[in-house]
This record gives structure tokens, sequence and C-alpha cells, in this order.
């Protein structure tokens, strides 16, 4: 491109702008995209691809470069290195959107890359990427059939917005994105805090006009460029098919209707034998073919005969294993199955089966996140494995794929909204959901099994979730929607739309088509549909475990907080840690204490844990009139004697106060060190203590006001050392130091 044109917008609060011709010359396209000051630079290009692949060779990257932000990557290195999650999601966000708008049988290769150049701290970049992706697309001689417009929408109060800030999302509680032609949607995604079906609906409708105007945006780019598509007729069933497929197309129906098992995949496998080799044998144009020639072509037609008997099952009201289109396969769950883990849970629907275990840590234990705007600790995170011996096959585990990472960010999300804040549940929560089997919508398994896993690990959640993946079968004009969808299913299916939420609303949802797109009316059905099979999961849920247990595993950690006055910190830590060092070891707990001085106690022992509790809050304390302490003497003087009555706090008994009597001499009464029960009669304008003890009954110390204080150390040394060591005051205690 030899010259640069550009076309602006207001959607939202902000403009959109995008320019074309300015960078990447030996590309086939490129654009940048720039809402508010945030700006993502997309490139495509393309080579010849393998030409006996059966699937659209499109690869899609997407860049977060901490330049971006003005930063350095963290590490020894200082580079970027592999992805991150949310690299990763990004990356599936744009395929997703993308994929469905190609000719059939379209065999270039062809790399679609994102970066982002520039971040304001307020917009979300990947939204962007995928604008800027479909312009590239769209102004490159590639035969793509959009563009497609992208938005997200998310709510301020009552109203909805578009394009939101952080700010927004997280106060609104909707963050929805939806991707869309100028006719249909494609792709929606969102995560929400129990926002009911007909909100999420408006959202999208509401989301679909501004995409048509970005749309427009990328129209008019199209005209000024004037690129030349590349011709590219989609690929014709072969002529053979209408005689084969009235040969077996009964068979196939015969056999979808066979309960899924291993007598289902045996008399599949027969059938595809004694097609392939009628195949082969009978049609002329396939005996010249080679041997791999042969089994594309064959391959392609089982696929063909297995969408018609799927289609035409589904509009007798059938479809695989019998089921009805609503129907919901067997469900079995089972808790606590593994006696030692904190919670633990078994969650099988048909043959999809999700063990899911729920790990509780402490702050320590949370994920610390360099992200592109500024660094967070991450105390919720659901790992979701995908290992070959679920599907019956045998490929090497190398870590965690876009799959596994995309999954398991579907089913966090689903989870997040009802967890306990921190203030109520001060601990770190580590979900893992290991897929024992897959036969469809494994990841919804994994909501339903982290539910019932949390409750089995005494999470006080506020509500069960529960998933189900819903699908779509489009026959000419019809659209026949399925609910709890199998493997072949979502295989032969048009759409895939996965919903996850309470009793109350939407948590999570994700839907991607393999068709053109779909109408708002069919995404409303589809919601309504996937409530009434939600609420029937949930209710087999409720059936195994009604609520979280009472208690945390006696295996999980003990964790308590307090908030302390700031200007007390540094009394808790002490000179150079000191204090809080001996509290650790003294108690055998862990002590983390934050800039805004809320305290973390955690230690394996309940009884320690309290200790320290109990230590601190006497360390911090104020004293107050009225009240008796025990008070340990410091200091004895002609007038009267200083006590100690809290750590750091102290007050004058006067001689006059020491008893009811005349006290001649204070040395025949007290001596140093010794404990004595004193009430606190007032405070002088200074701010000095006044004590007497006068009235006051011998009590011990665990019935006064005094805190034992860490110095002490009555326990003696924790034998837990290694445990609670000394890390604690760290950063504070080296502040303190100075």
């Amino acid at each position: 491109m030899d010259t640069v044109h550009r076309v602006e917008r207001k959607i939202g609060s902000e403009l959109l702008k995008i320019e074309i011709g300015k960078y990447a010359y030996r590309a086939a396209s490129s654009c940048t995209v720039q809402y508010g000051d945030t700006i993502v630079f997309s490139v495509v290009s393309a080579s010849e691809g393998r030409g006996d692949a059966d699937f659209l060779q499109m690869y899609v990257d997407y860049r977060e470069n901490t330049f971006a932000a003005g930063k350095f990557p963290g590490g020894f290195i200082k580079r970027e290195g592999r992805p991150s999650t949310k690299e990763i999601l990004g990356m599936r966000l744009a395929d997703r959107a993308l994929r469905p708008l190609w000719p059939k049988g379209y065999d270039k290769e062809i790399a679609i890359t994102s970066h982002v150049w520039s971040v304001d701290g307020a917009h979300e970049p990947s939204w962007l990427s995928v604008i800027g992706a479909s312009t590239a697309l769209s102004t490159s001689f590639l035969p793509f059939l959009g563009p497609i417009g992208v938005v997200c929408v998310g709510l301020e109060g009552e109203n909805f917005v578009v394009m939101p800030t952080y700010e927004q999302i997280e106060e609104g509680g909707l963050e929805l994105v939806v991707a869309g032609t100028e006719e249909h949607i494609v792709m929606v995604e969102a995560g929400a805090r129990e926002v009911e079906e007909e909100r999420v609906a408006e959202a999208i409708a509401f989301g679909f006009g501004y995409i048509k105007e970005i749309i427009q945006m990328q129209r008019e780019l199209q005209k000024l460029v004037g690129v030349e598509k590349e011709p590219w007729e989609e690929e014709e069933d072969p002529s053979w098919y209408g005689e084969l497929e009235e040969k077996y197309l009964e068979p196939m129906r015969k056999v979808f209707l066979l309960p899924s098992g291993p007598e289902y995949q045996l008399a599949l496998d027969e059938l595809k034998e004694v097609i392939f080799r009628d195949c082969v044998s009978s049609v002329e144009d396939m005996e010249e073919e080679d041997e791999e020639e042969q089994e594309r072509l064959v391959k392609g037609f089982i696929h063909h005969l297995e969408k018609r008997a799927l289609h035409t099952l589904v509009r007798e009201g059938k479809r695989l294993g019998g089921r009805g289109l609503e129907e919901i396969r067997p469900l079995q769950m089972e808790v606590g199955v593994l006696s030692r883990i904190h919670g633990s849970a078994v969650f099988t629907r048909g043959e999809t089966q999700a063990l899911v275990t729920t790990t509780l840590g402490t702050e320590m234990d949370a994920q610390k996140v360099d992200g592109l705007v500024e660094e967070y600790m991450k105390s919720f995170m659901l790992h979701y494995n995908f290992p070959s011996f679920s599907v019956g096959e045998t490929w090497p585990y190398r870590g965690a794929g876009r799959r596994e990472i995309g999954h398991g960010a579907l089913a966090e999300r689903a989870l997040l909204p009802v967890l306990p804040s921190k203030e109520v549940f001060p601990y770190t929560i580590r979900v893992v959901s290991d897929i024992l089997s897959s036969n469809g919508s494994s990841s919804m398994a994994s909501v339903c099994g982290g539910t019932l896993s949390l409750m089995d690990a005494g999470v006080p959640i506020k509500r069960p979730v529960a998933g189900i993946a819903m699908g779509l079968i489009k026959d000419g004009e019809d659209y026949f929607i399925l609910s709890d969808i199998m493997g072949e299913e979502d295989h032969h299916g048009d759409m895939d739309f996965k919903v996850a939420g309470t009793q109350q609303g939407i948590t999570a949802l994700q839907m991607d088509v393999k068709i053109k797109g779909i109408s708002e009316e069919v995404i409303l059905r589809a919601l309504h549909q996937a409530k009434r099979g939600r609420l029937q999961i949930l209710q087999a849920m409720l059936k195994v475990l009604e609520r979280p247990r009472a208690k945390v595993s006696p295996y999980a950690p003990k964790v308590m907080r307090l908030c302390i006055p700031a200007d007390k910190i540094g009394a808790v830590i002490g000179a150079g840690g000191k204090v809080v060092r001996a509290l650790q070891d003294s108690t055998g707990s862990k002590i983390e204490i934050d800039d805004s001085g809320v305290v973390t106690i955690s230690g394996p022992d309940e009884e320690g844990v309290k200790r320290a509790l109990k230590e601190i809050k006497g360390l911090v304390e104020e004293a107050e009139v009225g009240k008796v302490y025990e008070g340990k003497v410091v200091s004895i003087k002609d007038f009267g004697v200083f006590l100690e009555i809290l750590p750091g706090t102290e007050g004058l008994l006067h001689v006059s106060e020491i008893a009811e009597g005349y006290v001649k001499n204070i040395n025949e009464v007290v001596k140093m060190g010794d404990i004595i029960p004193v009430k606190v009669v007032g405070m002088d304008a200074a701010g000095k203590i006044k004590l007497s003890r006068r009235g006051v009954e011998e009590r011990s110390g665990e019935e006064s006001g005094r805190s034992s204080g860490p110095r002490s150390n009555r326990g003696g040394r924790s034998n837990k050392k290694g445990r609670a060591g000394g890390k604690g005051s760290s950063r504070k205690a080296k502040r303190a130091k100075k």
C-alpha cells in the first residue's frame, strides 16, 4: 500500500480510529486500531498451506508488549517470552470470532498477528485486536467473508455502556463481548454477577447496533483501498455423495440412536469400515487417487453422512442416544472422595466425568500476576487438565495448551462471582479439574464439580453454580436447539453455547458458531432453554450437598484476619521484625501485614492462630477508662509505680492508689516485675494514664485485659518454625528497622 487511509467514529465515550497502509508493507495487509490512548497493531499474512488439511489453517497470535505500558518485562532475561494466560485468551477470542467466516475448503495458511503498542490503563486492548484483525483481513486479497465488528457491553447503574472501562466493568458486574456481521451474531463471551437471561439478550442487542457502525468503518476502508479479492469457490460435494448417502443414511441413523458407550463406538467403527471399502471399490474417480486422497475423500463423505443423519433425527425430535432435544444425560455426583484433600468431588454427566479438587492456602500462596498495567495478587484460580486417556487416545502431556487454558478460564469466570470476600473467607483458593472421561461439555462439568468441591471444602459460596453446553442444528431455515450436547453433536452441530449460572442468573457464557452467524432471537431461545437445564442440574447437585460444610477440612491451614491502625504496624513488627518473629515462633503461625493494616494469621493449628490473634490485639489495644488490666511493674518511684498494662503502654499507679490504707514504703508492697491488677481511672490532657488498685480484686491474666505479649515466649520455641519461619515480617520488618 502506498497511501495511508484513516477513518474514525465515536463509539461510546471515545473516538475509535482505524488506520491502514502505514506499516508492514510486505504483509497482505495491516492496520492500527486506537481507542482512547490504547493502540493495537494487527497484521495479516498468507502462504500456501497443506493441501491435505481438513481444517482452516488460520493461526492467531496476540501479544501485550510491556513497553506499551512503559514497563520492563519481569524476570532475569528482561524479554517477552511465552504467551501469558491473558494473551492466550486474547488469541482465542479473535479466533472464535473470525473462524466461521471463510469459504468452505479454503486451503491457504493464514497468520493473524496483533501487538499491543500502547495502553492507557482504562480500555481493554484484546477487543481492539479483533477489530484490527477483521480490518486487515477485509482490506487484503484474502477471501474473508467479513468484515465483523466487536464491542464490549457493560453496565453503569441500570444502563448499558459500550466499550466500558475496567472500573465500569468492576462496578457494573457485566463484561459481555459480542462479535457479528451486519446481519448475524458470530461470537459472544461474558462474565457477569448473576445477570438475568433477558438482560443478557438486551445487552447483545445493544452491542449489535455499534457492531454495524464498526463494520461500516471497515467498508469505507475497503472502498478506499480497492483491493481485489482472490477468487475462491467453495468446494462442492462430489456427485457420488448422493448415491452413497441414500444407501448409508438409515444405517448411520440406527447407529446414532444406540446408547453411548462401547457398543455404540464399535458399531460406528464397523459402519465406517464398510463405507470406506464400498467407496473405494464403487467410485471410479476414487480408484485413481492415491491412498491419502482416498482417505480424505472418504472422511469428507462420512462427516457429511453423520451430519445428515443428525439433522434428520433432530427433525423428528430425536438425537444421539435416543435423547429428546432438551433431555440431559444421567447425572452422578459424589463429594469428599479424597479424604486428605481440603475439598473434592466427582461430577459425571453421561460419559463426561471430572474429578475436581479444592486446595485452601494463605495469602503467601496467591499468584502474583505481572499485568500489563499493574501487578496484582490472584487469590482464586481454576486449572483444567485434559489428558489423552479421557478420550481413549494417546499423546504425551507437555503442559496446558490453549484449549485447556481457555476452558479453565471459563470455569473460573463462572465461579468467581459467588466466592466470598477476603474479609469473610481469607483463604487463597485453587480448584483443579482433571477430566477423567470426555464426551462433550467437560468445561461445564468442571463448573458443576467445582461448585461441589468448593462446598465440600467449606468455602461459603453465595449460591451454587451449574453449567450446561447448548448446541444448534440449522436445517434449511429451521433451527433446533439441543441441551447438554455430546462430542458428536458439538462436532457436527452449528453452535457451541456454554452457559453457567446460579438460580438467580448467569455468571459466564461463551458462544461460537460454525455457520455464518445466528440471530438475537435464537440466542434468547437458547438462553431460556439453558436456564431450564441449569436449574435441573442444580437441583440434582443440592441433593448431594445442600450447603457448604460448616468448617474447613482439619488438614487445611487455619486463617484469621484483623485490621489494625496503620500507626500500630510498627508495634506489631517491632525493631527489625523482632516482635513479629517472636510471635510466629511462640504460636507456630505465619503473620502477614499489608500497608493498610490488614493482618493475616495462618497456621496448621487453630489454637496457635487464635493465640497469635489475641497477642496482636493486645499489642494494638488502646487503654479504656474503667477497664481492669494486669499490669507489669516496670519502674518504682517515691510517688508511685509505673506499670505496663498493654505492650508499649504504661500508666502511673500513684502511691495513694496502691492500697485502701496508707502505704509507708512502696518497695514493701510491690517489686519490679510484679503482675498486679489495676483499673484505668482516667487520662490527663497529655494522654498519660492514671491507674488505681483500690477495690480491684486479684484476678488471673486470662480474665484481665492484659495480653501475655510475645516477649514472654511462654510456650517455648515452636517446633514448627520451619513452616512459620520469619518471612511474615519481610518488607515490613525492614521498614521498621530503618
